[in-house]
């Protein structure tokens, strides 16, 4: 026996298992939460998920780096988990097809809109440059936005959590405001979040209808291309 009661606490933390099992862990009684109250929106998982873990890493006073050693491998699935986008968007081929130039339409206005918007708010509320570049690609999946962020010069950490609360912001709000807006065509719903909310509403639109989802990993895959072609014509001409 050992004299530190702590010592396999110590053990464990720095053992990479111990913080994957700790991710599906919490996301799992997230999900089951979510799934008992008929996927509300105020129960997104990703979201209770995020809170849970911050805590239980701020009071173990466990380092992001330590935790990442273990949940990198989640990290990992996100590859393969986009590119599996691609079979039901195959199913769906016929639908798509027939929307496509509608779908550029929306694709051109609404990621115009969520860049523009953002930085003008941005700079009426008086915030550093730095910041205001940074939530400029806020509506396109971390890994472009991150790299969109680092070419402007502007800190990634930010565009990251901007990205994130993007994300979890438009899959609680989608639904709801979907339905007071009495539209019902769920491939303009799931295009809506696709490219509003990048891989958070994605998964949030696939939760509600496989149509929405389908056209939500569309505008996903989309609006990522758009938005780094759009950002740097926005920045030179904004914040000239």
């Amino acid at each position: 026996m050992t004299d530190n009661p702590f010592s396999l606490w110590v053990y464990l933390s720095q053992t990479p298992l111990l913080w994957l099992s700790v991710t599906l862990a919490v996301y799992a009684v997230a999900d089951a939460l979510s799934l008992a109250t008929h996927r509300n929106p105020l129960m997104n998982p990703v979201l209770h998920s995020i809170w849970v873990i911050g805590i239980f890493l701020y009071l173990t006073g466990t380092s992001y780096t330590t935790y990442f050693s273990g949940a990198q491998f989640v990290h990992f699935l996100l590859g393969p988990a986009t590119v599996a986008l691609a079979v039901p968007l195959y199913e769906n081929r016929e639908r798509v097809a027939a929307a496509i130039l509608p779908m550029l339409a929306a694709l051109l206005v609404g990621s115009a809109t969520a860049i523009v918007s953002v930085m003008l708010f941005a700079e009426a509320a008086g915030l550093p440059r730095e910041i205001v570049l940074a939530l400029a690609p806020k509506s396109v999946t971390a890994g472009v936005a991150m790299g969109i962020s680092e070419t402007l010069g502007a800190n990634p950490a930010i565009t990251v959590i901007s990205t994130v609360l993007t994300g979890v912001m438009g899959a609680i709000v989608v639904t709801p405001t979907m339905n007071r807006l009495g539209i019902t065509d769920f491939r303009a719903r799931g295009f809506a979040v696709g490219l509003a909310s990048h891989g958070i509403g994605t998964a949030r639109a696939f939760q509600v209808d496989e149509v929405a989802g389908v056209f939500a990993g569309i505008a996903m895959g989309l609006n990522a291309l758009v938005t780094s072609l759009l950002v740097p014509v926005a920045v030179t001409l904004l914040l000239r």
